[in-house]
């Protein structure tokens, strides 16, 4: 069976760059795993790599949904399995990087998504959303399926209307269909954990923060909206792009706001070690400097050679 290797960690913690040192040497295409940089327009303030590095390495999963386009973690799972097929039916390696937990788990583990929607519904549930708030529908969520919410945030938009909608549309709770047993990926997955001291990945995050806004990561917000698109779409209701467009209502300063993307990114990635440290077969390499990454990066190299062998 083949061995699929995958670069892991929390945010601002090098992956890209870690991607980039090893592109050097194989032959590599990236299937991204991360839940944000699927969005067109959504550039800045989701660190996708930039655009000299995609035009030398074929990269999956970036661009593919417009802001307000549903997409889910079962649709990744079965896209990037056959992506990475077709990877392998070209001679090449797929390398699969990002910190999205839950997007790799469809991909390696499987997830069951069921296939129950309704327009009427999904207006009903945005209705009370506008009318009553997200914390109601939380309630109400806890209420029909304590399991299910249990699980997630209170503040996650996406999955609580899914959930609900589930409900409704079947009359049973969405945690009654995650029972049956998901199908798991016909390869062998290898985790690379990347693992940086404390103090230093909140440092690179702080400074992240800072170059984003920068970069322009205000204009691209404004963009954005002028496009259109709702402010409480789920794609915008992120780190970095929720604090930014409440500047730009005039609710919080310019301090504030990035005091706040500060914090929130720092907060998101203790969610994501939690996430990654529960997997026993993440192998944790700690990095801190540039020489550590290339040293990793030359291991990593070995290790997929000697899977070709």
């Amino acid at each position: 069976m083949k061995k699929v290797h995958f670069i892991v960690g929390p945010t601002a913690s090098g992956k890209t760059f870690l991607s980039q040192l090893i592109s050097e040497q194989l032959k590599i295409e990236i299937v991204s795993a991360d839940s944000r940089q699927i969005y067109r327009y959504l550039d800045i303030g989701t660190a996708k790599p930039d655009a000299a590095f995609r035009a030398q390495v074929p990269h999956h999963f970036i661009d593919i949904c417009d802001p307000d386009e549903y997409y889910s973690a079962g649709i990744f799972g079965r896209q990037a399995r056959q992506a990475i097929e077709n990877i392998f039916a070209r001679n090449a390696i797929p390398l699969v990087v990002g910190g999205s937990g839950f997007y790799i788990k469809a991909l390696v583990d499987g997830i069951f998504e069921l296939d129950a929607k309704s327009e009427s519904v999904r207006e009903r549930l945005e209705r009370q959303l506008t009318e009553k708030g997200l914390p109601d529908l939380f309630q109400w969520l806890r209420e029909v399926d304590p399991r299910y919410a249990n699980k997630i945030s209170s503040n996650d938009r996406q999955r609580i209307l899914r959930a609900l909608e589930v409900f409704l549309v079947t009359g049973k709770p969405f945690s009654y269909f995650h029972q049956k047993k998901p199908q798991s990926a016909d390869f062998v997955p290898v985790f690379w954990g990347l693992e940086l001291e404390r103090n230093l990945l909140y440092q690179r995050i702080d400074r992240r923060a800072e170059q984003m806004l920068d970069e322009g990561l205000l204009e691209e917000v404004r963009q954005v909206l002028a496009k259109g698109y709702h402010p409480d779409l789920n794609a915008l209701n992120t780190v970095g792009y929720r604090e930014t467009i409440e500047f730009i209502q005039e609710k919080i300063s310019y301090q504030t706001m990035l005091e706040r993307i500060q914090r929130n990114t720092r907060r998101y990635a203790k969610r994501q070690l939690t996430w990654f440290r529960a997997d026993p077969r993440v192998h944790w390499v700690e990095v801190t400097s540039k020489e550590d990454y290339q040293l990793l990066s030359r291991k990593i190299i070995t290790a997929i050679l000697k899977n070709d062998k």
